[in-house]
């Protein structure tokens, strides 16, 4: 069973404050299975959007774990803001959690484009 959305971005939250990050969820989705969309602020003036990784880089058909790609990356706020309006405008149900941490990657559960 997948971990439910409100229960992931409440433990991400706290993962990422307890390794000196300030999180906090900018826009609340469906709690049970919301897209879950991260916004990295580097605080260095770069940003970096996660979002969740497409189906077809699953495996197995049983895998409900969450996985994430980097959607933009050394991005600008104003593009971050534009593609998560668009985004929006197709699943009003995403959640929107953004993170205030001075590291190059935050610690998410990434694809690798190119092995599937």
């Amino acid at each position: 069973m997948r971990l439910q959305s409100h229960i992931f971005v409440s433990g991400f939250l706290r993962a990422q404050q307890a390794k000196g990050g300030f999180g906090a969820i900018a826009r609340k989705g469906s709690p049970e299975a919301g897209a879950v969309f991260i916004v990295h602020n580097r605080l260095d003036g770069s940003f970096c959007l996660y979002g969740p990784a497409p189906l077809s880089f699953f495996d197995d058909a049983q895998d409900f774990s969450r996985m994430f790609e980097i959607v933009l990356q050394d991005a600008q706020e104003s593009e971050i803001a534009n593609y998560l309006e668009k985004q929006m405008g197709f699943d009003p149900d995403c959640w929107v959690i953004e993170i205030e941490r001075r590291c190059e990657r935050l610690e998410v559960p990434l694809i690798e484009h190119g092995t599937s």
